[in-house]
């Protein structure tokens, strides 16, 4: 049998040399190897922050600017990075005009190239805020705000083939939504809580074999509905981290109420567990939500990289934490 525990001495804050991307949020992070890339973002609501895209060696914990050819894509907010082998794909978000985008482009982190892929009528609508998950060989694009109103659209894109497949819509019961957590886990695409009008607490999972969507119902210490939290899936299981449970007032313009908690969801027993991650020490980002944030492995161990955000007082955040669950 597997156990999980989450003990505070694998939740690590990352010193930072060099010259960084600075405080930020809607932006997105991927890591390839020993390295992770940083792209987009905003340090003023709704104003793109650049187009660079930052590299910070997870071993000497220094960042560089990567000196790039072919199409690089226009600066950008609420923008997702997912990575497959050596290359980076990177799709949507929002530009500075305020509109949605939906160009995939990918980098190849071995030429420093980036080539646009798609755009146009190719692929899936204009979004933002949309999330993304992968498997060996697929990029899957959940969700995120369109051009007319949240979307529920579940899209992969074959690295292989090179083509986008549109899965079957689901029912009334998954409503479009922003800032959902994502996961490819047991052959299956998970959808997990987000914001839809509302911050929801509902899970689904997309079985590509039968073609259909499931609600499920989940048990256990189950969190309150949140989204734009940090997640990564890690073997069975799928890990939330941090979001907002309040909207603001304001709208994007300000900050909601964030929280600090990490919960994680076994998918074969469908309970949900608290975390004891370590709360209120210097190894623990606090309460935040609309991170930079990437599965991947440091020091040979899997977990989460959680980079900057937002954080209670609306404040862009500059700091870098990695998450280390054991499973025994």
């Amino acid at each position: 049998m597997m156990y999980l525990y989450f003990n505070r001495t694998f939740n690590l804050q990352l010193n930072q040399n060099g010259t960084g991307p600075g405080a930020r949020s809607s932006h997105a992070i991927t890591i390839v190897g020993d390295k992770a890339y940083a792209f987009g973002g905003e340090f003023k609501p709704r104003v793109p922050v650049d187009n660079s895209l930052y590299v910070f060696d997870l071993n000497t914990l220094t960042w560089s600017i990567a000196e790039v050819t072919g199409d690089t894509p226009p600066p950008r907010v609420g923008v997702t990075m997912a990575s497959i082998g050596e290359t980076i794909y990177v799709f949507g978000g929002r530009d500075a005009t305020h509109a949605e985008l939906n160009e995939l482009y990918s980098f190849d982190t071995c030429t420093n190239k980036w080539t646009l892929l798609s755009s146009g009528d190719t692929g899936p609508e204009n979004r933002s805020y949309h999330s993304v998950a992968t498997d060996e060989r697929r990029v899957y694009v959940f969700g995120g705000c369109g051009v007319a109103g949240r979307l529920n659209d579940l899209w992969a894109y074959d690295v292989v083939d090179k083509t986008w497949a549109k899965y079957p819509l689901p029912g009334d019961n998954l409503k479009g939504r922003g800032g959902p957590g994502l996961g490819a886990v047991g052959g299956k695409i998970w959808v997990v809580y987000g914001f839809a009008g509302m911050e929801v607490d509902d899970v689904h999972f997309f079985d590509p074999d039968t073609q259909k969507w499931v609600q499920v119902e989940t048990t256990g210490e189950k969190p309150t509905p949140r989204s734009v939290f940090s997640t990564v899936a890690v073997g069975k299981y799928i890990f939330v981290c941090g979001g907002e449970i309040d909207p603001s007032d304001l709208g994007h313009m300000g900050a909601g109420r964030f929280t600090h908690e990490v919960y994680v969801l076994d998918t074969e027993t469908l309970v949900w567990k608290l975390v004891e991650d370590g709360s209120g020490g210097v190894d623990h980002p606090g309460p935040r939500g609309w991170c930079a944030f990437s599965g991947g492995k440091r020091d040979g161990k899997e977990g989460l990289l959680v980079y900057g955000g937002n954080s209670p007082s609306n404040d862009r955040l500059d700091d870098i934490y990695f998450f280390t669950p054991c499973l025994d």
